[in-house]
């Protein structure tokens, strides 16, 4: 395939799928070919760890800093503060600092530095808090010297918030701001250190170009903005979800098996979008992969989840999964890299105790469940949803043939 770009980084970006919209992709593309130059993507500080819907994003700042560039994460210290309101029915509830400043602690340790090189060296990755200029802000100076380039009749036209007012859900004047302080993010980290590029998901484009454009009418620079389209399903939801919850990033919050079964599992259509973009594996070799067919696409299922959670979790917590899973699933044997989860009681029905354990969402699933044969207590499958269960030691507890955990009382 012949280049499109001049640049490394939007040819690789173009030939993995992860260009949806540029501000101006070919003044980029020379920008890119100059020097050494810094991007950045905005990350919230919501929860203590990202999710699997924050890994598209990740990807693009490896691959910014593979060919040759620094890649920022900003933390959104500040703007957490608020709540973005983008595509939310409601607003969030309001964190503390201390809340705040513990994710973004979680986060640094057990998110990025897996993906990312972080130091002193001109490329390497730096971590940012946009807490460290919102809260120095004044507030008047701060409207009177940008709030006058964003009009109200263009922040209405943004679908997250016209999604709000058509819904009559309350839109908070603390919200409205949202994309103001997003938009200075990105004229401040120019200042700062010169960056040129946010990127993000194609969801976050209004918010992204309005730093573009405030940059421009405030203080006269270009400076580019680059979205992914977002990974959805067949269904057209996003992907990062499962039944029982986000497929967490960080150790402390999703055991690698996990990780590596969300992989195994997805869609058989999904295999070479997701290939490209979560493992950096050379592409003739994932156009390879993703030209199996029947039974062989689960081979290429695997080399996914094996790639991918060899970059999130290291290469033994990789190893230990797959083996995990191979024993699991062609012998039937109970290994100890299954997840452990903790009850809270030595004796408990089958029906609590399924869904204490994450394997179905309530009593009525689970019933379903054991009337299909699905529910199994070391391999023996329950046959009756009124039994008890007494917990010595530790059992295997599984739902279906793909959701097994390890159950101890506390």
């Amino acid at each position: 395939m012949s280049a499109q770009y001049k640049s490394d980084f939007l040819n690789v970006m173009q030939e993995r799928g992860f260009i949806h919209q540029g501000s101006d992709l070919e003044g980029l593309d020379q920008k890119l070919c100059e020097n050494v130059q810094s991007a950045y993507i905005g990350f919230d500080a919501t929860a203590k760890s990202l999710h699997v819907g924050n890994l598209t994003g990740i990807m693009m700042l490896k691959w910014f800093q593979e060919t040759g560039h620094k890649p920022i994460t900003l933390m959104g210290g500040g703007t957490s503060k608020i709540g973005d309101p983008s595509f939310k029915d409601q607003s969030r509830n309001l964190m503390t600092d201390e809340m705040i400043n513990d994710n973004l602690e979680n986060i640094r340790d057990n998110c990025f530095r897996q993906f990312l090189r972080y130091g002193e060296g001109e490329t390497d990755a730096m971590m940012v808090n946009n807490d460290d200029w919102l809260s120095e802000l004044k507030y008047l100076d701060f409207l009177r010297d940008y709030g006058r380039y964003f009009t109200i009749n263009r922040m209405i036209s943004f679908d997250s918030v016209k999604t709000r007012l058509e819904r009559e859900s309350p839109l908070t004047l603390l919200e409205f701001n949202y994309m103001v302080m997003q938009g200075y993010d990105f004229v401040e980290l120019h200042r700062r250190h010169g960056t040129i590029l946010q990127m993000g998901g194609s969801d976050q484009w209004g918010n992204i170009i309005n730093g573009v454009d405030l940059a421009h009418k405030a203080a006269q620079i270009q400076i580019f903005a680059l979205t992914a389209p977002l990974l959805l399903n067949s269904a057209g939801e996003k992907m990062g979800k499962t039944v029982n919850g986000a497929v967490w990033l960080s150790p402390k919050m999703l055991s690698a098996y996990d990780y590596w079964q969300y992989f195994r599992n997805v869609e058989d259509a999904l295999v070479g979008n997701m290939l490209a973009r979560f493992t950096m594996l050379p592409m003739n070799e994932i156009r390879r992969l993703e030209s199996l067919q029947g039974q062989e696409i689960n081979e290429a299922k695997k080399i996914l989840a094996d790639e991918a959670t060899k970059l999130c979790r290291g290469e033994d917590a990789a190893r230990e999964a797959a083996e995990t899973a191979r024993q699991t699933f062609e012998q039937g044997m109970s290994a100890e890299g299954l997840p452990t989860v903790e009850v809270s009681q030595k004796e408990m029905s089958i029906l609590d105790l399924l869904v204490e354990a994450n394997l179905v969402s309530s009593k009525g699933e689970g019933r379903r469940l054991i009337q299909g044969g699905g529910a199994k207590i070391d391999d023996v499958a329950v046959t009756d949803e009124n039994m008890t269960c007494a917990i010595a030691g530790t059992i295997k507890v599984s739902a279906g043939k793909k959701k097994h955990v390890l159950v101890k009382a506390a």
